[in-house]
């Protein structure tokens, strides 16, 4: 059941943060051992806390730097800083795969608006139908591209209920708990 929303607010219909992946992480991660390295001539313990230290703020800034990708119900889509209206989108295209990664590379349009993270595959690639736009398409990287899509068309209909939230491969239905959920 959702919360009555305040005057003001707006629903979202989607919302997913580009987080870097996991290798990316421990790569930064690296970052730490290689601080430690510095201090090590000075002292062993201040060699440890640094590089702890460094370890813990390379990766805290590198999920906090991370963009969002956003559909409003106020019909703005946001990717990053940028943001436009779904009244001048198209339909948008979902790929996967070997198709994505030309989406990505060869097929991209040189002026193509695109927010492309390394080590989310799939990508949506929307066409933009203002005239006076320059840029042809957004491509947009993104972990549920049908779930994007769905927002998207959502939002340009005008409809503000959310989409539910879900990690991919995990099921959105919850089971009761409690004496009714074990039978008894």
């Amino acid at each position: 059941m959702s919360e009555p929303r305040r005057s003001g607010e707006q629903a979202v219909l989607y919302r997913e943060r580009l987080g870097p992946s996991l290798w990316l992480l421990v790569a930064a991660a690296l970052c730490g051992p290689m601080a430690a390295l510095v201090f090590t001539p000075v002292d062993a313990t201040v060699a440890l806390a640094v590089g702890a230290g460094v370890a813990a703020l390379v990766v805290v800034l590198l999920v906090a730097a991370s963009p969002v990708v956003e559909v409003g119900g106020d019909g703005m889509l946001r990717a990053g800083r940028a943001r436009i209206e779904v009244r001048h989108l198209g339909d948008a295209q979902g790929f996967t795969g070997d198709e994505a990664r030309r989406k990505r590379g060869v097929d991209l349009h040189p002026r193509a608006w695109h927010l492309i993270r390394g080590g989310i595959d799939p990508v949506v690639v929307i066409p933009l139908e203002d005239p006076d736009d320059p840029v042809p398409a957004w491509v947009i990287s993104t972990r549920t591209p049908d779930r994007l899509i769905a927002a998207i068309d959502r939002a340009r209909r005008g409809d503000a209920e959310p989409v539910t939230p879900r990690t991919p491969g995990r099921s959105v239905r919850r089971r009761p708990r409690g004496p009714a959920a074990s039978g008894a």
